[in-house]
């Protein structure tokens, strides 16, 4: 006869994931999202319209990206239909387009901790939201505004990093759209392996059992980057 007594271990292995998770990023500094030394010197040296190579840049940030891939799984985590994936993610591609563009071609950066730092509450907001942690103190928010909202947001971070590539005036909006296409392909590349493992995730049993135990991680983990950023800009 099989005992029925509860395992405690399958309850403590989400617990273990997040705890793996923050710890790794808290204390490998080669996590922070940043640009290569080799990237940033091939802009550096680049003068005139370069669109495959800036095509190929915006695309590898984005890959690379794991503060805004993980604020995109938190996106389409319970979304289940194909138009509201789109919708969402347009939302978000909306935001850190226009904060994109008009950031760089304004001048227009900020503090990159500090933004660094909002992006990781971003995390953190889709992760509460997931849970219900809204819901259950009788907040109520617009999720599409609030995407679109830390689009901007995002889209500001990588303004202050183009900025800091120094990038040369001859061929800026060329390259700068370039770069944002680039952007876009990898965020749909991403996504499009997002949404097919959730999908495939979410008609198993442990979709039900470990849902809620991934919503805390991605909370741990964008309060794991905000601590991160915090600490990077108190002792800059």
């Amino acid at each position: 006869m099989i005992s029925q007594k509860a395992d405690p271990a399958p309850n403590l292995r989400p617990l273990a994931c997040a705890l793996a998770l923050c710890v790794l990023l808290i204390a490998a500094p080669a996590f922070a999202h940043d640009v290569a030394e080799g990237d940033k010197a091939f802009v550096q040296s680049t003068d005139g319209p370069a669109v495959i190579p800036f095509l190929y840049l915006g695309a590898k940030h984005m890959v690379t990206g794991y503060d805004h891939i993980a604020f995109l799984v938190g996106v389409v985590f319970f979304l289940t239909r194909l138009k509201d994936v789109v919708l969402y993610v347009s939302m978000f591609t909306l935001g850190h387009s226009l904060t994109l563009l008009g950031g760089v071609l304004l001048g227009v950066g900020a503090n990159a901790f500090i933004i660094d730092a909002i992006i990781g509450l971003s995390v953190v907001y889709k992760g509460v939201e997931n849970v219900g942690g809204f819901a259950r103190i009788g907040w109520r928010f617009d999720t599409r505004v609030a995407v679109l909202i830390f689009g901007l947001f995002h889209g500001l971070g990588l303004a202050t990093k183009v900025m800091d590539l120094e990038m040369s005036p001859n061929g800026l909006l060329t390259n700068l759209i370039a770069f944002n296409v680039g952007v876009e392909l990898g965020q749909v590349i991403v996504l499009t392996l997002v949404v097919l493992l959730l999908g495939a995730w979410r008609h198993s049993a442990s979709f039900k059992r470990y849902a809620f135990a991934a919503n805390v991680a991605l909370i741990m983990v964008g309060l794991a980057l905000t601590a991160y950023q915090i600490a990077g800009y108190l002792s800059s």
